[in-house]
């Protein structure tokens, strides 16, 4: 979206200097000197590294005005924050100027499979975990077939891959994809300001002839709340899917035979949450987000399905009334977006929350059963690569989050159950409706990537159409 120029001045709409806020924004956002943000207070580090495949970004050298070669990569590039403070950092991938609502993400890998997240359309993805590219990427991780993401957001840059899967790096895969993305930024103190303050709206830009002034205008002009996003990422025209799970990747063993024809609304949907229904038994049938309910009836399918998206549910009334046409009618089964907008068609409220939940292993409690399966990666990359399992009886837990709005469940109809719940802030995280054959999950039980503990969720949707049958 183009932003008007900019007409207020900067002390009008940064921090006061008086405030906290401020000086912490002024030891990031200095044009030259020392830093105080890290480590590489000269703005790099030269790292003559022998490796197979180096990351240029990194070990680049940058000539400066006085006409020397420095051996590293100066900064280049800004994030602007709607709060005002001004980001130093350095620029790998596309370049240009992007605006987006930055989130942090706390998975310590998979973030190939966070880049090709549709969920994350109009947004920057921080990654919490300091180290980010080592793995390189490579073609099975894809969760769709491009990037949604507005930009990357990172502390360290690999300077080099190592993995037996990868085939080209991170940097190389952002180039391609025109996605934007910068290193070598304070994230801790991003990810607490966002913490405090809430997701912010921010503009990431490597072009020096546009003022911190216009940028912090173009964020504040910027809105995210209210946009239709699902449009622009669903399917042109209906489709069908038949891929599984991989037999390299495949955990659970001994599933039901019994075929069923499940039609799956395409709201951001990825690949894995479509193997996993495939290798359950599913013939899966994918529509686009506007797809009139009366035809997927028509289809007359066992279950019909409602995926994961971006955005705010509450600016898709279409998605809305469709829900509305064909829950009772025969079961259904909402997974993040799709969860939000059962909740508004029952009746219910959803809202946007501080920051969201963008991440691996956020705790949530089945308040059927009370427990909770808790898995810690350790290391790998992929899906299901180098996991250590614990469970722990009693309790049970999630795998993947990615989302910035959740259901009031105060505002449901009686007879509607909250079936889970957010251990850290004991938001709605499922719901459940025997009389209308429904139920639904704030969360990615496919965990691609992460642990496979709500794998089961799949197993419910079976048994649900099963029942069905009788």
């Amino acid at each position: 979206m183009a932003a008007p120029p900019a007409t207020a001045s900067a002390p009008s709409l940064r921090p006061s200097a008086a405030s906290p806020r401020a000086a912490a924004a002024r030891s990031v956002a200095v044009p030259s000197g020392p830093r105080t943000v890290g480590p590489r207070r000269d703005g790099g580090r030269f790292l003559g590294v022998r490796a197979a495949k180096a990351v240029s970004g990194v070990q680049s050298g940058t000539v400066v005005d006085d006409g020397v070669q420095r051996p590293w990569k100066l900064s280049d590039a800004r994030l602007v924050l709607e709060d005002g403070s001004v980001w130093k950092a350095k620029s790998f991938g596309a370049s240009g100027t992007q605006v987006g609502e930055v989130v942090f993400n706390t998975s310590l890998t998979g973030y190939q499979e966070i880049l090709t997240d549709p969920s994350y359309a109009g947004q920057f993805v921080l990654m919490t975990n300091p180290h980010i590219g080592n793995t390189g990427v490579n073609p099975d991780d894809e969760e769709s077939n491009r990037c949604f993401l507005a930009g990357l957001i990172i502390r360290n840059l690999s300077i080099c891959t190592s993995n037996w899967r990868c085939t080209k790096t991170l940097e190389e895969y952002l180039m391609k994809r025109n996605i934007m993305g910068i290193y070598d930024v304070d994230t801790r103190a991003i990810t607490r300001r966002l913490r405090e303050d809430g997701s912010l709206i921010g503009v990431l830009s490597t072009d020096q002839s546009r003022t911190d002034d216009e940028l912090l205008e173009m964020a504040k002009n910027w809105k995210i709340v209210g946009v239709d996003l699902i449009s622009g990422v669903t399917c042109d025209a209906p489709y069908e899917w038949s891929d599984k799970t991989d037999s390299e990747w495949e955990f659970k063993k001994g599933q039901s035979t019994e075929s069923f024809h499940v039609v799956a609304y395409d709201f951001g949907i990825k690949h894995n949450i479509l193997r996993r229904l495939t290798s359950y038994g599913c013939k899966i049938t994918v529509v686009p987000a506007n797809w009139p309910a009366s035809e997927v009836l028509n289809l007359k399918p066992d279950g019909v399905f409602f995926s994961n998206g971006p955005g705010d549910p509450a600016a898709v009334p279409y998605a809305v009334k469709t829900v509305q046409e064909i829950i009772g009618k025969v079961p259904v089964f909402g997974i993040c977006m799709g969860h939000q907008l059962i909740g508004q068609a029952l009746g219910g409220k959803t809202f946007k929350m501080k920051f969201g939940h963008h991440g691996g292993n956020h705790p949530v409690c089945d308040l059927r059963s009370g427990r909770v399966d808790i898995t810690f990666r350790i290391t790998g990359v992929g899906r299901g690569a180098g996991l250590l399992t614990v469970t722990l009886p009693d309790e049970n837990l999630e795998l993947l989050r990615n989302h910035n709005y959740a259901v009031d469940p105060e505002s449901l109809p009686e007879g509607v159950k909250v079936t889970h719940i957010n251990l850290n802030d004991n938001s709605c995280a499922g719901l459940q409706y025997p009389k209308m054959k429904l139920l639904s999950l704030q969360y990615h039980p496919e965990s691609s990537p992460g642990p496979h503990d709500s794998d089961l969720a799949f197993g419910e949707f079976i048994e649900m159409m099963k029942n069905n049958r009788l």
